[in-house]
């Protein structure tokens, strides 16, 4: 997904207040616990691809980055895992496996590693 269109959904969201209209064609809606946006079509005007938009998927890792308290001491621990791993990575703070505070989360792409 491009920065110009995550920027986009990100200021619908700092935007949303019950009070307030919809922005433009997009609206703000609350399902399962958490707010969402959906989009129909990608910055450029055009309907989605689902194969390009799984091969996108394939070739994103994330850095999570866990913060841990050992002996009174506070630790930073940068985890790299693939997309097809990251729900199995949350999971397994909820079955406590893995314990700490996820502190971020950032996206990238290891061909575009100089």
């Amino acid at each position: 997904m491009s920065d110009e269109l995550n920027k986009k959904v990100t200021n619908i969201f700092s935007r949303h207040n019950k009070d307030l209209p919809p922005v433009g064609k997009e609206k703000v809606k609350f399902y399962a616990g958490f707010n969402y946006v959906r989009l129909d079509k990608d910055a450029n005007g055009n309907k989605f691809n689902s194969e390009h938009l799984i091969k996108y998927a394939e070739s994103c890792h994330y850095i999570v980055r866990v913060m841990r308290k050992v002996n009174k001491e506070v630790f930073l621990y940068n985890y790299d895992i693939p997309n097809s791993d990251l729900f199995k990575f949350m999971k397994s703070f909820d079955e406590n496996t893995l314990d700490g505070t996820i502190i971020e989360i950032d996206k990238y792409f290891p061909e575009d590693l100089a």
